[in-house]
């Protein structure tokens, strides 16, 4: 399918990879960077235009909110989701059905003021109240960087019956941008098992970038 996605937000946490490795699953390793694994909550809004439906058969502007760390299977980096809150209960069921991914129905709302976005997201426990916005020009993330590490990849791997999934994504390089951000509520990685302290440690930006996303194909086990 075809998505556009709108004004995201990157806010990115280190952690410990001991704190994560119990809730990704065992057939999936960890990457990190400089001995950290990161979590990262990314808020913001999207076009769906399914490929088999017709051209004006779109969903327009719909909230999304994930949660993730990163990983790497048979040389390939990745991203892992521990959850994805979105409003509508057609795509959770989509998603969960066909991806394989932990898609949840939330009560979501996205208010935009210029460059500022307020954005919010509770599911039962899960809830997430925020304000961010550019704070800079666009500045691509350079090779071998933390932002590279962070955004720069290109699949999503889940694990349903034992085996793992890939999911290829395709767009261009982010156009990130530096990004302030006001969380005033944050429990998203809490109900997922994840112990959040402190503001994150690094935040951007995307204005706006087209992508497509292939279904998920078994990825054969590696040989060690």
């Amino acid at each position: 399918m075809k998505q556009v996605w709108r004004d995201l937000l990157f806010a990115h946490w280190p952690l410990e990879a001991s704190a994560l490795r119990p809730l990704v699953p065992a057939e999936l390793p960890l990457d990190t960077f400089d001995g950290h694994a990161w979590l990262t909550i990314a808020p913001f809004r999207m076009d769906i235009q399914p490929r088999w439906l017709p051209r004006r058969s779109y969903l327009s502007l719909v909230p999304e909110l994930n949660c993730r760390t990163y990983v790497t299977f048979g040389g390939k980096p990745g991203v892992y989701f521990f959850s994805l809150d979105i409003t509508s209960r057609f795509a959770v069921w989509g998603a969960r059905a066909f991806y394989h991914l932990p898609y949840f129905q939330a009560a979501m709302s996205v208010e935009k003021s210029g460059d500022s976005i307020l954005y919010s997201s509770q599911r039962g426990r899960a809830v997430w109240r925020s304000t961010y916005a550019p704070t800079a020009s666009v500045q691509p993330a350079v090779p071998r960087s933390i932002e590279h590490f962070l955004t720069e990849r290109y699949c999503l791997y889940t694990v349903h019956r034992g085996r793992v999934y890939r999911g290829q994504v395709h767009h261009e390089p982010w156009p990130l941008q530096p990004a302030q951000a006001r969380i005033d509520e944050n429990t998203i990685a809490e109900a997922a098992g994840i112990p959040l302290q402190g503001p994150p440690a690094l935040l951007s930006y995307a204005r706006r970038i087209e992508v497509l996303i292939w279904w998920p194909t078994i990825v054969p086990a590696v040989k060690l």
